[in-house]
């Protein structure tokens, strides 16, 4: 089968430009070699010399020659992103969040995928399951790094069980492989009560220890569970000494492995620390914050951010009244970081309101999977002030859109506030209270 990848703009000044190459194009080949998808396109074109089949709309094929620098850019962008079809899941994990989602919601949000493509370009998480040899050989001729991976456990046939797919366990030589071609990755597993914790989370974190240093990072998260499990295997969620159970053995790893490897390798997310009622981690401890996109160390990192910031803002005593609506998680740090923004702008007035997920269940505590409606329904009656400050976590990315498709415009006018969406650092945070970011 010949891929035929459709052109869908062309950069203005490009070599593509020069070339007479336009929108609905399609490119068959580089060099006689015919190209999967991205990442065979970003491998061929970085050459020097070229030679590109193009076929126009009414089938006539152009042959065109190109010299250029190593690694300029051609100036194309393709219809879809990934010059190939996304690949969906083929496991039925018993703690999958997709599973857990009420009915009626935008087809996107139901599609589970597991491409180790997606893994590299956009950081997703990968289970193996659905890796071919073809695609490992291409990772690591391509060095396709890092790849992140969801373990959830080394013991092969209770893989087998979380993910129901016969195949999961044998799916874990695959990271063999990764790792004697030295690629990097990092790790994930997701905890369930009483089924890969306790002497199990020991063996998984013992295990993969074994695969430093080109495995980075593992962390451990505690399931999600919605109100929408009918059916669905039963998961009891984790109690405060569950919590704090789980901290003391991934703070015994964490010493351990950073005597020998000179890293902490696991971590915790954010959400076992306000379980358990402890403080997070400094800094230090989380290696560089190699997990940040999944919750690991973001509380740390944006109290620090808003202390360096703070220490340099000069304050004065400009009248100003705003909100703020975050998540239950963020809540105690949000609220401990606007009383003492107060000490400095005296005369700005700073709501802090944490609102329950109740579209999904009580549960869920991050501010990235508050809807719409739940924001409506529970700031209707708060005073609001001049602005709402929302976090840019509660929003599909790069849109104004909340998960239940309300959009922003929609929220300010269901409760008649201009809303400002703020970006996640400590100084994004001051900016945006004090409006200096207006």
């Amino acid at each position: 089968m010949i891929h035929k990848h459709m052109i869908k703009r062309i950069e203005p000044g490009s070599i593509a430009g020069e070339l007479g190459i336009e929108p609905g194009d399609r490119l068959l080949s580089i060099n006689d070699m015919e190209i999967e998808d991205v990442f065979d396109y970003h491998f061929l074109v970085n050459d020097e010399e070229l030679v590109l089949l193009v076929e126009k709309p009414d089938g006539e094929q152009w042959e065109l020659e190109i010299e250029k620098d190593y690694e300029e850019d051609l100036g194309i962008e393709f219809e879809q992103g990934l010059m190939d079809e996304y690949r969906s899941c083929r496991n039925k994990c018993m703690f999958c969040f997709i599973d857990q989602m009420p009915e009626g919601m935008r087809d996107t949000l139901y599609f589970k995928d597991d491409d180790s493509r997606l893994s590299f370009l956009q950081g997703n998480y990968v289970t193996l399951t659905n890796m071919s040899d073809h695609d490992l050989d291409r990772i690591i001729r391509y060095r396709l790094e890092p790849i992140n991976i969801s373990f959830h456990t080394t013991n092969p046939e209770l893989r087998c069980r979380m993910l129901h797919n016969r195949f999961a366990g044998e799916a874990l030589k695959k990271v063999d492989r990764l790792y004697g071609a030295g690629i990097e990755m990092n790790g994930q597993i997701v905890l369930c009560r009483g089924v890969n914790d306790g002497e199990e989370l020991e063996r998984s974190i013992r295990e993969l220890s074994g695969y430093l240093p080109y495995l980075r990072s593992v962390s451990v998260v505690p399931v999600g569970l919605t109100k929408y499990r009918e059916g669905l295997e039963p998961l009891e969620p984790f109690s405060r000494e569950d919590a704090r159970e789980v901290l003391s053995v991934i703070h015994r790893w964490q010493e351990k492995l950073y005597a020998e490897h000179g890293v902490h390798f696991i971590h915790a997310g954010d959400e076992w620390y306000l379980l358990a009622g402890e403080e997070v981690p400094e800094e230090s401890r989380y290696d560089g914050y190699l997990q940040l996109e999944n919750g690991v160390g973001m509380l740390r990192l944006l109290t620090d951010e808003f202390e360096e910031a703070y220490s340099q803002a000069a304050g004065d005593d400009r009248k100003r009244e705003v909100s703020i609506a975050t998540g239950l998680l963020a809540y105690p740090y949000i609220k401990q970081m606007a009383e003492k923004l107060q000490e400095k702008y005296t005369e700005t007035v700073i709501h802090v309101y944490p609102v329950k997920n109740e579209f999904f269940g009580e549960l869920i505590t991050v501010s990235g999977l508050l809807t719409g409606q739940d924001l409506v329904r529970q700031l209707a009656d708060r005073r609001l002030g001049e602005r709402l400050l929302l976090p840019c976590s509660m929003f599909r990315s790069g849109e104004e859109v909340f998960l239940d498709d309300i959009t922003r415009e929609e929220l300010s006018e269901a409760l008649q506030v201009e809303t400002d969406i703020v970006k996640s650092s400590g100084q994004d945070f001051i900016d945006a209270v004090t409006g200096y970011c207006e």
